[in-house]
């Protein structure tokens, strides 16, 4: 069963609707005549509805406003494009110019923040004591650490998306849920690969872009041809990188030939994608 986090153990978070905040002059004003002097990182593009205050690991707080937007369309391309996660390569994709290979962020800083843990476990404080001054600020360098792969992770991502969704009108993903990776001997480059992180940041990118992005569902995507659509008898092993088809004979990397699957499934032309003939 999931472990409830009790809510003395929660970092503080305040929400208000339209009437229980106001902006003038630049300045946040919340219910019970506060002021709060906010840095604003964009103007805001209308006027928001509802606003969230809350504070990260780090001890900063931030105020995150729900604003109603529209869709800034790009240009044309008539391109498509299929996308495939994974683990070696975070995304696999029709395109090689395209594809993401494993940036591992967290495992450049694992030494690091082993480091830091071994600092937090020496100076824990006992049950019932107050944390030393050397833990808290153990505590903080592990914070700042985790926030500052988090960021990377995901400029990554976002610097990714922009480039796939400028470049093709149609993108076929895979519906991919990488929860179960967590247990199993992947887990931890799995988790470093952020497929869920750079799954969203595509998904929101297209749509801001108004960019069509369909989702396929990803069983069998690793036993069917891209070619002639046959599915293979058995499942391929992981160790197995090429894909084989015995009924029509197409030879490709196991990967690619999954992300040209997810084109097919997703009745996008394949004939429009590099490398890829239609069916």
């Amino acid at each position: 069963m999931p472990r409830i986090k009790r809510k003395r153990d929660a970092l503080p978070t305040l929400n208000y609707t339209r009437r229980g905040f106001r902006l003038k002059d630049g300045r946040l004003h919340v219910a019970g005549g506060i002021a709060l002097t906010v840095l604003w990182s964009r103007e805001l593009p209308a006027a928001p509805t509802s606003v969230r205050i809350y504070q990260d690991s780090l001890g900063h707080w931030y105020a995150s406003f729900v604003v109603a937007t529209t869709a800034q369309p790009l240009p044309a391309t008539g391109a498509v494009l299929g996308v495939d996660w994974g683990v070696k390569e975070t995304a696999t994709t029709t395109s090689d110019a395209h594809d993401l290979p494993h940036a591992e962020h967290g495992k450049n800083a694992a030494q690091r923040l082993a480091r830091y843990q071994r600092m937090m476990a020496r100076r824990k404080p006992a049950r019932g004591q107050a944390a030393s001054k050397g833990y808290r600020q153990a505590r903080k360098q592990t914070a700042k650490l985790n926030k500052k792969v988090a960021r990377q992770r995901q400029d990554t991502a976002r610097k990714w998306a922009k480039s796939v969704v400028r470049d093709h009108d149609s993108i076929a993903v895979e519906d991919f849920r990488p929860k179960f990776l967590s247990r199993t001997t992947m887990a931890r480059k799995a988790a470093d690969a952020a497929i869920g992180a750079t799954k969203t940041a595509l998904i929101e990118m297209g749509r801001k872009h108004a960019r069509d992005i369909r989702l396929v569902h990803p069983a069998h995507t690793t036993m069917d041809c891209a070619h002639c659509m046959t599915r293979a008898k058995h499942a391929l092993p992981l160790s197995e990188r090429t894909y084989t088809c015995t009924a029509c004979g197409a030879v490709s990397p196991r990967d690619k030939n999954s992300a040209r699957v997810m084109l097919v499934r997703a009745g996008l032309n394949p004939a429009g994608a590099e490398g890829v003939r239609p069916p």
